[in-house]
């Protein structure tokens, strides 16, 4: 995510917790911006997970995988 994206996540939190507070068109800013970086940070979370490996005392790696649900 761009940092002028999260700068502008934290303007929105700041405005929010003002007197004035946030207009209804920034609310639906903020929620989709929010969203955003949570995909980002899960997305960036999965691809480091995916180059993990588990290494076993016989020194054989084994990768991680996805549970089930």
């Amino acid at each position: 995510m761009e940092q002028y994206k999260i700068d502008r996540i934290n303007e929105l939190a700041h405005k929010a917790k003002s007197p004035e507070g946030l207009t209804p068109e920034e609310t639906k800013e903020r929620a989709l911006l929010r969203r955003e970086y949570i995909d980002s940070v899960k997305a960036n979370l999965e691809a480091q997970l995916s180059n993990t490996y588990l290494q076993k005392e016989d020194g054989t790696r084994i990768p991680l995988k996805k549970k089930a649900e």
